[in-house]
């Protein structure tokens, strides 16, 4: 369903935020802040200027923040992405364990000293974070339970919460940057960022849909003897679907992944064609050491294995994680171009790698 605001900028994919456009100020509803969520937060942006004359009832907002901000605190790398998206990385002054971040423009400014490192994300320095006194925290959580926060909004500092995690469709997560936007009051940037991603995206679904076969695909790898597949109504089984495989997990109604035995997995998929996200494992060798049964897929034995491990920031973070989301379009070509090269003989793979 398509939500619009009154100036006719459109939510199309994402379903867990509305952006309501008032005559002063914008709202910003985040309605899945994380996983099952009961809890929908609603908060004003008001431009600067208007700040000092608006009064809102007690309690009809969770936060009223005046824009554009100049700086804050992220909790996420998929953040990262958006933000540096609409060339506002200059206004990151926190987050939490840096060496997670992988943008190359973003480590410059914590080699610098501009990003400090407020901790862990499940326990962020409190402390750090009112020493910096940004203009709010762009918050991250798993459930509602988060001391950290609660004693951040009683020192007057706004915490808005992102659920671009929760999310199931490529576009959907992408979309999210339409949520960054009126924080920096660049609701128009966002817009023509997206729509780039969403044309590039749907030519090359098209593209896909033109491929003579339909390889079939296994996921995912062990992890401490569970084997987790992506599920059928996954980010991934989604992208799978769209460069036009045939991913042997489709039909399940998982959103997350999927775990089962090795002895399972083998009985349905030894004989994939492909093999994506072998966990993080980024050698045949190291493979085949970890458990020897790997060697018994065709997949193994006609290297046709891939992952979205290959590529690593400085500190060793996953580029896939960080900057994926916001790129659907670069993984779904790199999905085609593996499945079927012949649609995409010159593209260079960027996030999806071959084993080693």
């Amino acid at each position: 369903m398509e939500q619009k605001d009154s100036l006719g900028s459109a939510i199309k994919y994402a379903s867990g935020f509305i952006i309501e456009k008032k005559q002063d100020y914008t709202v910003l509803e985040v309605t899945s802040p994380w996983p099952g969520a009961e809890t929908h937060f609603k908060y004003a942006l008001v431009p600067k200027e208007k700040l000092a004359a608006m009064t809102f009832p007690k309690g009809e907002y969770d936060a009223i923040v005046g824009t554009p901000v100049e700086n804050i605190v992220l909790t996420s790398t998929t953040h990262i992405a958006a933000v540096e998206a609409l060339g506002e990385l200059n206004t990151l002054v926190g987050f939490p364990d840096t060496d997670y971040i992988s943008s190359s423009t973003a480590r410059k400014l914590v080699d610098e000293g501009q990003i400090k490192d407020l901790g862990m994300n499940e326990a962020i320095n409190t402390e750090m974070v009112l020493l910096l006194h940004p203009d709010l925290i762009i918050g991250f959580s798993i459930n509602e339970d988060n001391n950290s926060y609660d004693i951040i909004k009683r020192a007057g500092i706004p915490v808005i919460y992102n659920g671009d995690w929760v999310e199931h469709t490529p576009l959907g997560k992408a979309e999210w940057i339409k949520f960054f936007a009126p924080f920096f009051q660049k609701e128009v940037v966002a817009d023509s960022i997206f729509k780039e991603i969403e044309t590039s995206y749907l030519e090359a679904m098209k593209l896909a849909e033109t491929a003579k076969n339909k390889p079939s695909v296994l996921t995912g790898g062990l992890y401490k003897d569970v084997w987790y597949v992506a599920g059928g109504k996954s980010w991934m089984a989604q992208f799978l679907e769209d460069a036009n495989s045939d991913y042997l997990w489709a039909d399940t109604p998982e959103t997350g992944s999927i775990g089962l035995s090795l002895e399972s997995v083998l009985e349905k998929a030894q004989n994939a064609d492909f093999w994506f996200n072998p966990s993080s494992h980024t050698s045949y060798a190291e493979l085949e050491q970890v458990n020897a049964h790997h060697k018994e897929f065709t997949a193994f034995t006609n290297k046709k294995i891939y992952s979205n491990a290959m590529e690593k920031g400085a500190k060793g973070g996953l580029i896939f994680y960080e900057q994926a989301p916001q790129r659907p379009d670069i993984v779904l070509k790199d999905f085609i171009a593996i499945l079927h090269p012949e649609l995409l003989p010159d593209h260079e793979l960027h996030f999806i790698k071959p084993l080693e």
